[in-house]
């Protein structure tokens, strides 16, 4: 098999004909042999139906429909543990990664790259989210000491041995793209244009973001815990300094500054922040909880034409 073709499928099932279409064009141009792995991670709009559609009619598609929804990492995990392809090419479903892109992508990669990632350059995503996006990074580059491009996406194509490894690791909070990075190889960005979504908007909110940020970062770096150590050394020697100024005026002057609404602000202060590095280590401790429990990554309900795979 030379290329396999992983898509994590939630919303945009009018998409889906299109999609599957474009890729059968563009890939019987490029390579002998190739699959197609759409993973419906529970797509409340049923998309499950077009799937079968789809693999009644073409044995080269395979179909996994999850028991529930697990995340579009662990929908793309589902697919890459059962692509048998030398290359493996990960996309969205919405027809913003553009299917005519995998040539470009394929033939950087045979240049000598492990890894060809798509740099995502005129973005069709509101203000909110690529506001959202960069500073996430940037965040993320301060915890984990990295340097990462808020353009880059999950878009882009990766030689077996770089997948076989990525799918050991079996952390329950997952990042694709960090993860390929952490493994290493030789790997490049190359700029492909992205198209608007093909239908709906995307069902990842603020909330749903924000979630998965603070998930990722908890995961992959323990600086949080050491920043709240230095806040928590920082707020001491101020307190200590204080009372030594304290101390100096009663010696000096024969008084001391009294006041009430100093002391309470300050109990809030001193509370709120141990509330903070508190929270910061139950974060932690209930990533290592998740991670003993050593549940499945996900759990497949109904798979379509994988038997004639195998």
């Amino acid at each position: 098999m030379d290329i396999s073709v992983v898509i994590p499928v939630y919303g945009c099932k009018v998409a889906l004909p299109e999609l599957y279409r474009r890729l059968c064009e563009n890939l019987e141009n490029l390579v002998i042999s190739f699959e197609i792995i759409f993973v419906d991670d529970f797509c409340p709009q049923n998309s499950w139906m077009e799937i079968k559609n789809i693999c009644a009619n073409d044995n080269r598609v395979i179909g996994l429909r999850l028991s529930r929804n697990f995340g579009q990492i662990r929908a793309i995990t589902a697919g890459l543990d059962k692509c048998r392809g030398d290359w493996i090419v990960v996309m969205d479903c919405d027809l913003q990664d553009r299917p005519e892109s995998i040539k470009d992508l394929y033939e950087k990669a045979l240049e000598g790259y492990d890894v060809v990632f798509a740099r995502r350059i005129g973005r069709k995503d509101s203000f909110i989210t690529k506001f959202f996006s960069r500073c996430f990074y940037k965040i993320y580059d301060y915890f984990t000491e990295g340097t990462f491009d808020s353009s880059i996406c999950n878009f882009s194509i990766s030689k077996r041995i770089v997948i076989d490894n990525y799918c050991r690791m079996r952390e329950q909070n997952r990042a694709y793209t960090m993860f390929i990075r952490w493994l290493g190889f030789k790997q490049i960005a190359i700029d492909l244009k992205a198209d608007e979504r093909y239908e709906g908007k995307s069902s990842y909110s603020i909330k749903k973001k924000t979630k998965m940020a603070l998930e990722i970062i908890t995961s992959q770096s323990n600086k949080p815990l050491l920043f709240s150590v230095k806040i928590g050394f920082l707020i001491s020697l101020l307190s200590l300094i204080y009372i030594l100024y304290l101390i100096c005026r009663y010696l000096i002057l024969g008084d001391i500054l009294v006041g009430w609404t100093s002391l309470i602000a300050s109990i809030y202060l001193m509370g709120g922040i141990l509330l903070c590095a508190i929270g910061i280590v139950g974060i932690y401790v209930g990533n290592i909880f998740n991670e003993e429990k050593k549940r499945p990554l996900y759990v497949v309900a109904e798979s379509l034409n994988e038997e004639i795979k195998r």
